[in-house]
């Protein structure tokens, strides 16, 4: 029997007095929070967007300098890998995009056509031709980069200097000493913490409401909040049931049917719909993004001043800045055995290439079904809002009620995994000790998914995407100073170990 972490209530209390009252105050002043956070939202997006830019490409090009460098072969602990290939792609992507990428690789493109960048005509072909290449961008290469550098710091923290446990507060002790230790690592951590949980907030913000639009479809009930509430209930039942069987049998196992239902999903919407259209559109969409990946890294429209980049570009890097802490805790834990190139190329690679993947077929569908007039997807999203757009979609495919079915039960484990990856490493962050052979307790990982339920539930009342993002948003400011002390620990960490490195050639 594995032994069990003690809880560290330095970081467990304040974490979840913070959250507790802060998703209390959300239900409370609901009119009133609506607009405070649009503010916040408009004040980081517009005041920060160079800085969130400049971040995002400079770890593009630091992660290729370590995969194709010297330190490229630096092995993460001892012994062969954990996980296979298959199933170590497979938790890595599940973890990082969730139902996130099935709510946005069908609305996201619709968004980019009444609302383009570069100044282009809504709506018109320039318009149609951005579209999806924009969304492989945003949820592409400059995406992963964001995870896989907190991944490679703090798998080397845990795995090659030994630090005592699997918290982002040791992987800063290069830059900070004994500091990480006190009050100032404690500190770290609960940031940490607050940023996660605003994060997964968002996505379970955006996938709720989508689940409980197609459960409303399939047995002809209309979607609400109580309806969403519902879902939360079943949710916690998967849930609680893959967190009691812990790491390997409960999240490899979901994460691998979960990529087996999503590939299974992709493909028959590519076989049953305009196939030769989707397969021409992602090849010119993909063209785009290679062709333009400087200009779209760093584009901030300082003179026409239309926002496109900081309601998205600076929104996503945002977002996922806020739960790449996660992600680097969860795929480090995963990670032993494996070398800084194997784990930067892997995260790239599956990352990049299952998000292009949803976006080609279902951003292309969704912009043929626009274009030839079969649905007016852009109509719908104004009548009935993005999560029921999304039914109406899937509803014009053949064999309808299969296909939202089975778009509903992936939904499903999509949301579990993602979740339980998540509670799992926050637990782990405000516990004592956590690593080889000892985990957190499986009422405290069952604790912080209700707790993200909680404060989903809570956004989902007030209403509206743009305060969805703005939980996002704000969380991530403080995460982008954690960042810089990453680079720092990881630079000073590799430069003085380099003596260790060449003796083992």
């Amino acid at each position: 029997m594995k032994e069990k972490a003690k809880l560290d209530s330095f970081i467990f209390w304040p974490s979840i007095v913070v959250l507790l009252s802060l998703t209390i105050l959300l239900v409370v002043f609901q009119s009133s929070a609506e607009t405070v956070l649009n503010g916040m939202l408009t004040a980081i997006n517009t005041r920060m967007d160079w800085i969130f830019q400049f971040m995002t490409f400079g770890l593009f090009v630091l992660l290729l300098w370590i995969a194709f460098g010297k330190y490229g072969r630096v092995k993460l602990g001892e012994g062969p890998p954990q996980f296979n290939n298959f199933s170590y792609g497979a938790m890595l992507f599940c973890a990082g995009m969730g139902t996130s990428i099935m709510f946005w690789s069908i609305i996201e493109p619709m968004y980019y056509l009444q609302g383009p960048p570069f100044g282009f005509e809504a709506e018109s072909e320039s318009a149609a031709e951005w579209a999806v290449a924009y969304g492989m961008f945003h949820w592409g290469i400059s995406a992963w980069c964001i995870y896989a550098f907190p991944t490679i710091v703090i798998a080397y923290s845990f795995f090659n200097k030994k630090n005592k446990s699997l918290k982002v507060s040791q992987s800063v002790k290069g830059a900070l000493g004994k500091y990480s230790d006190g009050i100032l690592g404690k500190i770290i951590d609960i940031l940490v913490i607050w940023s996660l949980v605003g994060g997964l907030g968002t996505s379970l913000g955006l996938g709720v409401p989508m689940v409980s639009a197609g459960i409303g479809h399939l047995l002809g009930v209309e979607q609400s909040v109580t309806l969403s509430i519902i879902i939360m209930i079943i949710w916690a039942v998967i849930y609680i049931t893959s967190a009691s069987l812990g790491l390997d049998k409960g999240i490899r196992r979901l994460s691998n049917l979960n990529v087996y239902l999503a590939l299974a999903l992709a493909i028959f919407v590519i076989l049953v719909g305009p196939t030769g259209f989707i397969l021409t559109y992602f090849t010119d969409s993909f063209g785009i993004m290679s062709q333009n990946f400087l200009r779209m890294s760093f584009y901030t429209d300082p003179i026409g001043g239309g926002g496109f980049p900081q309601a998205w570009t600076v929104f996503y890097w945002a977002w996922f800045a806020a739960t790449a802490l996660f992600m680097g805790l969860f795929i480090a834990r995963i990670s032993k055995g494996r070398t800084l190139k194997s784990l930067i190329l892997h995260i790239l690679g599956w990352g990049s290439l299952g998000s292009w993947l949803y976006f080609g077929i279902f951003g292309g569908y969704t912009m043929n079904l626009q274009q030839t007039g079969e649905l007016d997807v852009l109509g719908s999203m104004a009548e009935v809002g993005d999560a029921s757009t999304i039914i109406n979609v899937l509803e014009t495919l053949p064999f309808s009620y299969i296909a939202i079915l089975f778009f509903v039960v992936l939904g499903f484990i999509f949301l579990a995994t993602s979740l339980d990856s998540a509670s799992y490493i926050l637990a782990s962050t405000a516990s004592i000790k956590v690593g080889d052979g000892i985990e957190p307790p499986v009422w405290h990982t069952i604790l912080w998914g209700l707790i993200m339920a909680a404060l989903s539930i809570s956004l989902l009342l007030i209403g509206g995407l743009s305060v969805v993002q703005t939980s996002a948003v704000v969380v991530a400011v403080p995460v982008v100073i954690i960042y810089a002390l990453l680079v720092i620990s990881l630079m000073k960490w590799l430069k003085n170990d380099e003596h260790i490195y060449e003796e083992d050639k």
